[in-house]
């Protein structure tokens, strides 16, 4: 690693928001191109539990894994 760059390395959560994100849009796409996206957007505005409303919840999980995976090393002294 380098003394610089102190970001640089492994990072489990950077990597983990990354593939949720990843797997959240190919779901999202696979439904729009099964679909359509009129129907894919009707299903994320009715009231019943959907999966795009979950690839949505999956897209933000992965969103704060990443902002956490970019957080300082610093922010928390042992």
């Amino acid at each position: 690693m380098s003394p610089e760059y102190y970001r640089r390395g492994r990072n489990w959560y950077t990597a983990m928001g990354v593939m949720f994100i990843v797997v959240a849009f190919v779901s999202l796409i696979r439904q729009m191109i099964v679909w359509s996206p009129d129907f894919v957007i009707q299903f994320l505005l009715n009231n019943e539990i959907t999966s795009e409303k979950a690839a949505v919840a999956t897209i933000c999980v992965g969103t704060f894994f990443v902002i956490m995976g970019f957080r300082k090393k610093d922010a928390f002294p042992k």
